[in-house]
């Protein structure tokens, strides 16, 4: 039977890859998939039992409903002092996910570049292939944080570019941009008369520094196509749920793909979000104070063994390298698994500069932690004396 060549061409995710083998052994502590081990608060997930209990189950506006929409226009204000008509410039998604490939669908013509810098979120590039387009890589690496430079972004434009893709802080390093870079970035894209996709999902999960909103930067606003969600900051990953904002013309644009193919995003998970907006802020401050404090140990765990460790100021991931080894990313995740019991995910899942690294998922408890250390500790010995 035929299959698209654009879908051979990509590779399943090698974060689930790990996963899938992790589930049939016993005494395994996973590193590896990026989903908070906090459960959704209690107070959100009251909203959906009582949403239930009122009979919301139907359809809603294809935009979303209008009530969380004027809620998210009114917190990305508030945040950023950014204004979005929540008639017409804000969608909701299932998932930022969805928004990614909505927003590269709706803006790409066959054959248009997008710049996304790497590593990266396995899903940049697959969505870019299966909207027609061609991703472009630039490679980062410790020396620079893992951020892109506007002059390796300046050089990567082609007269096919059609996009550069933004994500800070990033998942798998979590790095995080300075505002001076970000904005010679966007000067660039109006340059060129480029759009920006910010995939900003992790903004408010960052250590030490200040996030940037990207759209908010000077001459941004128009060209940037601003994404967030709900998994991460308050932890509900399985209810599905983000949204996109942007210049009413391109929001249409992506409504009109998201309506004939997901019509909408759940009505419960909605009502949820409007409780997790108007009473979650604390929540996010407790999780982001336990992040913090499971991101100082791991770093310093990590750099004591032996594996350096740029400091991760966002997100929940560590991107240590395991060059000092001598095995590759795959090597020595395999033996990781098999020898030890500990789940990590190779760096080459996040793009080809990724080889020589492997990412930590510091999204679980201490105590496994402080196990998965030790037992990380054990093996590094073990390989180092063997090489």
């Amino acid at each position: 039977m035929h299959i698209s060549s654009k879908v051979r061409s990509v590779s399943a995710s090698g974060i689930r890859r790990f996963f899938d083998i992790a589930a049939e052994m016993e005494d395994v502590i996973s590193l590896g998939v990026g989903e908070p081990d906090f459960v959704t608060p209690m107070h959100i997930r009251q909203a959906c039992v009582r949403a239930l209990d009122q009979g919301f189950t139907s359809y809603t506006s294809n935009y979303g409903m209008l009530e969380l929409r004027k809620l998210l226009a009114e917190h990305i204000e508030q945040r950023y002092g950014i204004k979005y008509n929540p008639a017409n410039q804000i969608l909701v998604t299932v998932g930022v996910s969805e928004a990614i490939d909505l927003a590269l669908r709706a803006i790409l013509e066959p054959g248009d570049e997008v710049i996304i810098p790497e590593p990266c979120f396995v899903a940049y590039k697959p969505c870019v292939i299966f909207a027609g387009g061609v991703p472009v890589p630039i490679a980062t690496g410790p020396e620079t944080e893992f951020t892109p430079t506007p002059d390796q972004i300046e050089r990567a434009v082609t007269a096919k570019t059609r996009a550069i893709f933004i994500s800070y802080p990033t998942n798998p390093t979590g790095a995080v941009m300075s505002k001076e870079n970000l904005q010679a970035i966007v000067d660039i894209a109006k340059r060129h008369d480029l759009y920006i996709i910010s995939d900003e999902v992790y903004d408010k999960l960052i250590y030490d520094v200040d996030h940037t909103c990207v759209a908010a930067l000077d001459g941004a606003y128009e060209r940037t196509i601003y994404m967030n969600g709900f998994s991460k900051a308050y932890a509900m990953t399985g209810w599905r749920l983000g949204y996109a904002a942007s210049n009413p013309e391109l929001i249409e644009s992506m409504m009109k793909i998201h309506q004939y193919i997901m019509m909408c995003a759940s009505i419960i998970a909605q009502k949820a979000a409007i409780e997790a907006l108007v009473n979650g802020e604390e929540d996010i401050r407790e999780m982001r104070c336990e992040y913090d404090r499971r991101r100082r140990f791991i770093v310093a765990a990590l750099n004591e063994m032996g594996l350096e460790c740029v400091d991760p100021k966002g997100a929940f991931y560590a991107f240590p390298s395991i060059k000092s080894t001598g095995l590759s990313s795959d090597e020595f995740t395999s033996r990781l698994l098999s020898e030890e019991r500990v789940v990590v995910v190779p760096g080459n899942a996040f793009g080809d500069c990724g080889e020589g690294f492997v990412r930590c998922c510091y999204a679980t408890s201490m105590e496994n932690l402080e196990k998965a250390m030790e037992r990380m500790s054990r093996f590094v010995k073990r390989v180092s004396v063997a090489g």
